[in-house]
């Protein structure tokens, strides 16, 4: 056998093991796309339009609040107010809800961060 022959045997082993990591990659896509099509349940839209709506009727509540120079002393006060809206806007109790952090929304942001707040928002529940 000369070394030409061995590196066409090898360029071919090569090609036949690439074409069949490929056809598998293939396969297992199309199967995975398959199970997503018989298993998979979309959210429910009302859901993400009661989010929606909740967030709206907050939004407006908390800009017909009167400004004042003073900044909540307590914490505790805040988190209870905020949780309170949130629990009146969405019709539960505050039992079912969680607050994991606080924290000052800016209003001129960029409209990615408000795309990515929206998204987080509206997937936490």
């Amino acid at each position: 056998m000369t070394i030409a022959q061995a590196l066409g045997e090898g360029v071919q082993t090569a090609i036949i093991g690439l074409s069949t990591v490929f056809a598998v990659l293939i396969i297992l896509m199309i199967v995975i796309s398959i199970m997503k099509a018989v298993f998979y349940k979309e959210p429910k839209k009302q859901l993400d339009k009661a989010v929606d709506s909740a967030g709206k009727e907050l939004a407006k509540a908390v800009e017909e609040l009167p400004v004042t120079d003073k900044a909540p002393q307590d914490d505790e006060e805040l988190v209870a107010v905020i949780m309170a809206a949130i629990a009146a806007s969405l019709s539960t109790s505050t039992y079912h809800l969680k607050i994991k952090s606080l924290r000052r929304v800016d209003h001129a942001q960029s409209e990615w961060n408000k795309a990515g707040l929206h998204e987080t928002i509206s997937h936490t529940f």
